[in-house]
């Protein structure tokens, strides 16, 4: 929270010590006898609680915008304090305090820093000068100067790979938790992170126009671009308050000219007029039941960082999703394992490479020794040894195996069947001889298909999948989840880029959602309509961009999440329909004094009350 926040909080909670005060004094002093002090105690609490929305309305009066809240507060609760209703007068500023205040921390909370970012961003280059390694900053790299990048180094500036293997994980700009293999002939990006061997990279683009900084500038500049929606309440003040406004002029002049009756009876109905106008309940209501809706979807699991985005979500035609760690788990594990041939069994298999890579952190050895799911008798192993780029080579019970992709099979002149690339092929080769092949992939999230399904019978037009994997990977679950349209090997640009092609497809009125969880989706988060993370898994920077953070990271919540917003939306309406009709029909009551203050008051008040029952309907969420 802010300190101009707090300072507004400590104010408001004053202000209502202070009316407090100043009821229980001026219902004591009035069992005696009449007196100033409950006026001055008043004045006093109304001023420390409305003092600058008194100041805002002078001053734009002064710049000629008059027709607006704070003008119709002022002039309203100023009729209170003439007719005598000095409780009225402070308690209405009071509740309207609440719920600006209530306002102004969502959108304070609706973005943040997002600091993760910054752990992309190289601090160094190690460029190669007259055969001499020097360590200076990326901004001072040249074009086709000659970097090295080491084992554990983030590469500095994009490039291509004149010498040397590696593998690079690529998580922080893809999403995608598969390290890739380089090698001579390869592009490299900025902001990867170099694994195992030692490579040279000719570089080919200058820091300034690097991935990494383009991906920084893309996070700074697309939350600028998003339309903030007006406030419902400023847009009905502008036709709500003159039209009461002249309606109580009226009221107090027409009446004495036309029927020749004594001004101060009308002039006394005016101002109630203007007391009775004030949109209390309607201040109340329209906060308080997106309040309701908020705390429903925190019950649920479902953060959301402001009514806005609340309120928009039943506006949405577009679903655009990322893919690993959003609509699949992003952890690999093996799904098919298949023997070259009849005397080599799925479990022999499984244990060759097991025990092949039994040493190895990477991900792709992690989910075989998984699958295994046994202790490794590393006493059958003489030695391994890890070929950079390629996999694994193993002298196991005195014979020597091969474990790795196509690439190693192809060195040691072994044939490998046509398979299809939809995750990662792992082969296992002896002395020469194929033994057989794991094929590793990710997994869809148990709900993914359920949350797609919910997505089009909630009448989403566009379901759209923007991936940083391969497009084989892509097809595989789009296919199964039933996505028509998807776009892979995506960047972060890339998919920028994208979602401004997609804006273009959607109506005046309609909203564009993103979901997403790596910091290579922070960009698009930020440059959606509403910016959806996945917040179990998600990354700092994902869930500080988005709008509304899933925090079981379960895809289906985003279907809940709406149905939220549609049940909040019904019962805001309901709300104001209920404040507005009752406010009209005790206006008109009043104009013709058969509605006392008293009346008025209980009125509002007793509307109030209602709509707080009403609101509470929202925060009930259901399984």
């Amino acid at each position: 929270m802010t300190k101009k926040l707090k300072k507004r909080l400590k104010k408001i909670i004053l202000g209502a010590t202070l009316f407090l005060v100043a009821v229980l004094c001026n219902n004591m002093v009035a069992l005696v006898e009449e007196t100033i002090l409950g006026l001055i105690l008043f004045l006093i609490a109304y001023l420390v609680i409305g003092g600058d929305v008194v100041k805002k309305a002078c001053v734009n009066i002064a710049k000629g915008q008059i027709f607006d809240e704070n003008f119709l507060m002022l002039i309203a609760t100023i009729g209170a304090f003439f007719v005598g209703e000095y409780p009225e007068a402070v308690a209405v500023m009071l509740f309207y305090q609440v719920g600006e205040w209530f306002q102004a921390y969502a959108v304070n909370n609706s973005r943040k820093s997002i600091k993760e970012l910054m752990n992309i961003r190289p601090d160094y280059a190690n460029v190669l000068r007259n055969e001499e390694e020097q360590t200076v900053s990326p901004e001072d790299v040249a074009i086709d100067e000659c970097i090295i990048i080491k084992p554990g180094e983030r590469i500095p500036l994009d490039g291509i790979v004149i010498k040397g293997n590696t593998t690079l994980d690529t998580m922080a700009l893809t999403g995608e938790s598969m390290p890739r293999e380089a090698q001579e002939g390869d592009t490299v990006i900025s902001g990867c992170i170099n694994l195992n061997g030692v490579i040279q990279v000719r570089v080919t683009k200058t820091f300034a126009e690097s991935t990494v900084t383009k991906i920084l500038d893309l996070v700074e500049n697309a939350s600028s671009k998003k339309a903030e929606t007006e406030n419902f309440i400023t847009r009905f003040a502008k036709y709500y308050t003159p039209c009461v406004v002249l309606s109580a002029a009226l009221l107090a002049v027409l009446p004495p000219l036309l029927l020749q009756q004594p001004f101060g009876v009308w002039v006394y109905r005016a101002l109630s007029f203007l007391v009775i106008s004030c949109p209390c309940a309607l201040v109340i209501s329209i906060p308080l039941s997106f309040f309701g809706g908020l705390g429903g979807a925190g019950r649920a699991g479902i953060l959301v960082k402001g009514s806005t985005y609340l309120e928009q979500l039943a506006k949405a035609e577009i679903v655009v999703m990322d893919k690993t760690g959003t609509l699949t788990k992003g952890n690999f594990a093996v799904q098919k394992i298949v023997p070259a041939e009849e005397s080599m069994t799925e479990e022999a298999l499984l244990e060759i490479t097991a025990l092949a890579e039994c040493y190895s952190n990477h991900p792709i050895s992690v989910s075989i020794k998984n699958r295994y799911g046994k202790e490794i008798d590393t006493s059958r192993l003489t030695s391994t040894e890890e070929i950079a780029g390629f996999g694994v080579k193993a002298v196991m019970d005195g014979r020597v195996y091969y474990v790795g992709n196509d690439k190693l099979m192809q060195q040691i002149n072994v044939t490998i069947p046509d398979v299809e690339p939809i995750g990662t092929v792992v082969f296992a080769a002896l002395e020469g001889k194929l033994l057989g092949y794991l094929l590793i992939t990710d997994e869809e999230k148990e709900d993914a298909k359920k949350c797609i399904d919910g997505l089009k019978k909630h009448g989403i037009r566009h379901i759209v999948m923007l991936t940083g994997d391969r497009k084989e990977a892509a097809a595989h679950i789009a296919e199964k989840l039933g996505i028509t349209e998807y776009h892979a090997q995506l960047l972060p640009a890339d998919k920028v880029t994208n979602m401004e092609k997609l804006f273009a497809n959607k109506s005046e009125n309609g909203k564009l959602i993103f979901v997403g969880d790596g910091i290579n989706d922070a960009p698009v988060l930020a440059r959606a309509d509403i910016g959806i993370a996945m917040g179990g898994l998600g990354s700092d920077a994902a869930i500080e961009a988005a709008d509304i953070v899933i925090m079981t990271d379960e895809p289906s919540k985003i279907v809940k999440a709406m149905d939220i917003s549609a049940k909040t939306l019904r019962i805001v309406h309901q709300n104001i329909v209920l404040a507005l009709g009752i406010k009209f029909l005790v206006l008109i009551l009043a104009a013709f004094g058969f509605a006392s203050m008293w009346a008025a008051v209980f009125a509002d008040v007793g509307v109030a009350f209602i709509a707080i029952l009403n609101a509470m309907r929202a925060m009930k969420v259901p399984e």
